[in-house]
């Protein structure tokens, strides 16, 4: 904030709205948008691992194990993004917490479920009551790249099952032919060869996961969402040194600029990485030129 921010009262228009956009609670709107690249690339790659590892599962011949990758697949696409999300934050934060209760308090007696309420030793909290604000929030970061990851793994998983479907089956038996043990066929032909056309649906589930970080502000996760609804709203000289109206439309328009310019800057992205793994790629010509 800048020295002349003492009397926000006195300061002409442009002085009062550089001390305006630099307060607090601006710093931490505009932190947040850091919460939620730092989100999408932690995610991404965590989602990608569940998606290749229930794929690779749907694939496996052992039946119990090919069963757990295809009820993962189809459980987690077909419950609604919002159900999941309000459900398994609060059962895997639960989760957690009984656990760590088994350990530490065994000689606990009560029911640890009464009625609505969960309640567990202080010392199996987590975070526990004690620690400071920060690790409170790394928690609640972490438990929201999990429910990403496992809503979002799941729809990757149906893609690359999709696309190691669709490698040429000859590929897979000229290999077999040439010694290749089914590992070796696995890693050394079917997966690199499937990402080209896996990328396709890869690259809009991209796009979905920009757009649903919103969802943040569902798991109390103080993303970009809550501050521009909480900054523009309208406030009163009785309640903020900075009265204003209702500017949330302001805010949300900066945060459409925002999403905007990002998914933009994937598509350019995206498609220079499909044109790499499509250069040198054999194409099947038309009718036309292959009667020409």
């Amino acid at each position: 904030m800048f020295s002349y921010c003492t009397e926000p009262d006195t300061l002409a228009r442009l002085e009062w709205l550089s001390c305006f956009l630099t307060t607090g609670k601006h710093l931490s709107f505009y932190a947040s948008f850091g919460t939620v690249l730092a989100l999408l690339a932690i995610t991404a790659p965590v989602a990608l691992l569940f998606g290749f590892g229930g794929a690779t599962a749907a694939r496996a011949s052992l039946w119990p194990v090919r069963m757990l990758g295809k009820i993962y697949i189809s459980v987690v696409r077909g419950v609604p993004d919002i159900a999941f999300f309000m459900f398994f934050v609060i059962a895997l934060d639960q989760g957690f917490e009984w656990l760590r209760h088994q350990v530490k308090c065994p000689e606990w007696t009560d029911p640890i479920r009464q009625g609505n309420d969960f309640i567990v030793c202080a010392a199996a909290k987590l975070p526990l009551n004690t620690d400071p604000q920060w690790m409170h929030e790394v928690y609640g970061f972490l438990i929201a790249v999990l429910t990403f990851a496992i809503v979002f793994g799941a729809f990757a998983a149906n893609i690359i099952f999709g696309a190691m479907n669709a490698v040429p089956r000859g590929q897979l038996e000229t290999a077999e032919a040439y010694g290749f043990s089914p590992r070796q066929t696995f890693w050394r032909i079917l997966v690199p060869q499937m990402w080209r056309y896996a990328l396709p649906g890869l690259s809009n589930l991209w796009m979905i996961l920009i757009k649903s970080t919103p969802l943040l502000f569902l798991l109390g996760v103080e993303d970009i969402v809550y501050w521009a609804r909480e900054l523009g709203a309208s406030k009163t000289a009785r309640f903020t040194d900075y009265p204003h109206g209702d500017w949330r439309m302001w805010y949300f328009l900066a945060l459409l600029v925002f999403y905007l310019a990002f998914t933009k800057l994937s598509e350019v992205v995206l498609e220079r990485v499909m044109r790499r793994l499509n250069s040198g790629q054999a194409v099947v010509p038309t009718s036309g030129k292959a009667a020409a």
